[in-house]
């Protein structure tokens, strides 16, 4: 408690209630606004949410602090009112402002992200909800109940049966199917639809002393050290660090159980959706019930039910994408992060931050203990546990006595393959025995669609997004050409667009529809899947579709990256890698780690049950760093190697990095910007700028894009200078700067 002020003679006297207050808006705006406390009302304390007065417009804030600044009380508006909602902590206001700080985003932005959802903010309106009939029930326990009864009807029963009730849209949703299904069953009486009010029904607890698994004696002696820091409590950073198929989901899930028994929320972490799928099943075997679910496909009513049964505490726990990581908690006790050097936790649009850091600067604010997972860490986590600041719990081997994949390299420079062929003849030979062995086999290309150019071989027109500097992705089974970029698709003409001839037009390259074409044709008895982001509709889909190799529905699963991580297929013994090359080209100062650890987590699914398992990598470049490192199993030496050439070129994580993008509806105006900027470039020591140039996109989304590089000494306040260098600039009209702090992308 804050101590009262003492008059004259040194009595303490009562304080005067506050004349006004500062609101924080989710508007772009660089602090926090002024106002009256509402008329006739106890001033609202920090962190309460108001609703206030903009302009002409209504606004929810945030009541940041008392006090404010010089303006007098006549200018100022009231607060309208203060809307019954758990107020925000003050370490989660605490992470905003230092967010907001390291990434040179308005507060008010990073704030967004916490109130993203503004029905939650509201009391809930009636709702209408699907409930299973009796007759629903019936026909889910004999099918033969109902011959109309397709999978897509039997996936929405199950969905409804497993999750609880929820709208029309949410359920078709969860099972990964279009709404005329839902619709369907209703018309046949096995889903009833019925308006509720109020709150939803309380979120299942976890049962934290159920048993799990038996652990092994590597797993048993890491999970203790997990329970001990989060019975000890504070800040920590643990990096849980085994080999694919070591158990690690197992393992942190001791510590999972341990925040429970003390009445503490979790945040797990997750860098994919699709990862979620067996995830999600794991938990629930582990502890009777299923999490709440926080990412991109999870409807707007259930993050609204979701926010709110977080912030007073309800939901225990939460697992989801990056953006999970300002739910507000009210009672955060362990953050898990898995995959902790997968690239998606970077956000590269509107508030650019590395979800990874920001997760351990956000338990550092909270003083509660954090995991990083990874078979592959990152090289700055590597070098944070090399220098103390974070411990390190080591799984050297896989469960169950499961043997590591032996890893064989593939000279595709010695290898003679057919004109329109991507399959060597070591990996076709090794497919074929695969099938004959009654085994699976995984392909993994990450490339989609059937070929990432095509192009009109009687005039050589090249199909190019009208929006972005980059070449239109042909996707066969859609017959659309596609930018990954920016969304932009087009059916695939008939003639050529240049030339005005028919049957001239050429895929270039393989994609993973292509691939799926080519071992269609030479194994034809062959059950193939395509495991990439364009088809899965969900986690369901995604669930489905692993659900459908541990059946063994099928024998070859080709699929970009993500199947490379956390899926469990105990037949699936040979891993083939088509073109191992790809993440090696453009100037990512990442690209050979990323190489790594994306293509030893994708030999990783190979041989996790008791069939060993074997890798293929194909490649132009055995001789390279990377490729010697997953032939030999070296990781070590060939961290130590990256770290060298890192410190060697003032590198993160030795050096610091940051990116301006300036962009503009037109070329001009985005060079005339950058030539300002240029002009007023910070001249200190300790720092290089380089630029600007034309970004390696130099066209996104229809905007004009130049690029600057700034390049500091690891001790210097880079976030002091950029801010400097950008107040000394003003731009105008359509032209926007971006900053971003420690950048993954370089296009």
């Amino acid at each position: 408690m804050a101590e009262l002020p003492a008059n004259s003679a040194g009595v303490e006297v009562e304080r005067p209630p506050p004349t006004r207050v500062r609101v924080m808006l989710p508007l772009p705006l660089p602090e926090a606004l002024d106002y009256l406390p509402p008329d006739g009302a106890t001033p609202p304390k920090p962190g309460s949410f108001a609703r206030v007065g903009l302009g002409s417009r209504r606004l929810i804030g945030v009541v940041w602090e008392e006090g404010g600044g010089e303006l007098p009380p006549e200018r100022l508006k009231p607060v309208i009112d203060i809307l019954p909602t758990p107020p925000l902590r003050p370490e989660m206001r605490r992470f905003v402002e230092r967010v907001a700080a390291y990434t040179l985003t308005p507060p008010g932005m990073v704030l967004r992200m916490a109130m993203s959802v503004e029905e939650a903010l509201l009391p809930r309106p009636p709702r209408r909800v699907c409930a299973m009939t009796a007759a629903g029930r019936a026909v889910l326990d004999d099918a033969a109940a109902d011959p109309k009864l397709t999978a897509a009807r039997r996936r929405v029963l199950q969905a409804l049966r497993d999750e609880g009730a929820c709208s029309a849209a949410e359920l078709a949703r969860r099972a990964g199917c279009g709404a005329g299904v839902v619709r369907g069953l209703i018309a046949a009486g096995h889903i009833s639809e019925e308006f509720v009010s109020g709150e939803p029904a309380p979120e299942p607890i976890p049962d934290w002393r159920s048993d799990g698994p038996a652990l092994s004696a590597d797993q048993a002696a890491a999970a203790q050290r997990l329970v001990e820091r989060v019975r000890e409590g504070g800040f920590s950073v643990t990096v849980l660090d085994g080999v694919t198929g070591s158990g690690k989901t197992e393992t942190y899930f001791a510590a999972i159980a341990a925040a429970f028994a003390a009445g503490r929320q979790v945040l797990v972490l997750l860098p994919e959706i699709a990862l979620g799928a067996q995830w999600l099943d794991r938990f629930r075997r582990r502890f009777g019930a299923a999490p709440a679910e926080w990412h991109s496909d999870v409807s707007h009513s259930a993050r609204r039910d979701t926010w709110r049964a977080v912030a007073e505490g309800r939901a225990r726990i939460v697992v989801g994408a990056r953006s999970a990581l300002f739910l507000p908690f009210a009672e955060l006790g362990l953050i898990i992060v898995d995959e902790e050097h997968d690239a998606s936790y970077k956000q590269e649009d509107g508030v650019c931050y590395q979800a990874r850091d920001m997760a351990v600067l956000r338990a550092s604010i909270a003083e509660i203990p954090i995991v990083l997972v990874s078979a592959t860490p990152s090289l700055e986590t590597v070098v944070n546990v090399s220098r103390n600041r974070y411990q390190r719990v080591h799984l050297p081997r896989r469960h169950a006595e499961a043997s590591l994949p032996k890893i064989d390299l593939v000279d595709m420079r010695r290898e003679r393959i057919e004109a329109a062929r991507f399959l060597s003849p070591p990996l076709v030979a090794a497919l074929g025995e695969t099938l004959a062995a009654g085994e699976q086999a995984l392909l993994f290309l990450n490339r989609r669609g059937y070929a990432p150019l095509t192009l009109c071989r009687a005039c050589g027109h090249r199909f190019q997004c009208p929006n972005c500097t980059a070449w239109l992705v042909e996707h066969r089974f859609t017959a659309r050409l596609i930018c990954h970029h920016c969304g932009y698709a087009a059916a695939v003409p008939a003639l050529c667009p240049e030339c005005m001839t028919a049957g001239t037009l050429v895929p270039c390259g393989p994609g993973v529809e292509r691939l799926q074409e080519e071992v269609a044709a030479r194994f034809p008895q062959a059950r193939v899947a395509l495991m990439v982001s364009d088809l899965l509709l969900g986690p369901r889909a995604a669930a489905e579709l692993a659900e459908g190799m541990v059946a063994h529905r099928y024998d070859v699963l080709i699929g970009t990256q993500i199947v490379a991580k956390g899926h469990h297929f105990p037949m699936l013994t040979l891993v083939g890698v088509v073109d191992a090359d790809l993440g090696l080209v453009g100037g990512d100062l990442r690209a050979t780690e990323r190489t790594y650890q994306l293509l030893q987590q994708v030999a990783g699914r190979a041989g996790r049950a008791e069939r060993p398992g074997r890798v293929l990598i194909q490649t132009y470049m055995p001789e390279q760093a990377v490729m010697r490192a997953l032939a030999a199993g070296d990781r070590d030496r060939f961290l130590a190697a990256e770290a060298e050439a890192r410190r060697a070129a003032g590198l993160p994580p030795f050096g610091r990095l940051a990116a301006l993008i300036v962009s503009a509806a037109d070329a001009e105006a985005a060079d005339f910007a950058a030539r300002a900027l240029a002009r007023a470039a910070p001249q200190l020591p300790g720092i290089a700028v380089l630029g600007p140039a034309p970004a390696p996109l130099a066209i996104l989304r229809g905007r004009h894009r130049r690029r600057f590089l700034v390049k500091a000494d690891r001790g210097t306040n880079l976030q002091a200078a950029l801010r400097d260098w950008l107040g000394r600039v003003r731009v105008t009209g359509s032209v926007r700067v971006q900053a971003d702090i420690d950048p993954y992308s370089f296009l």
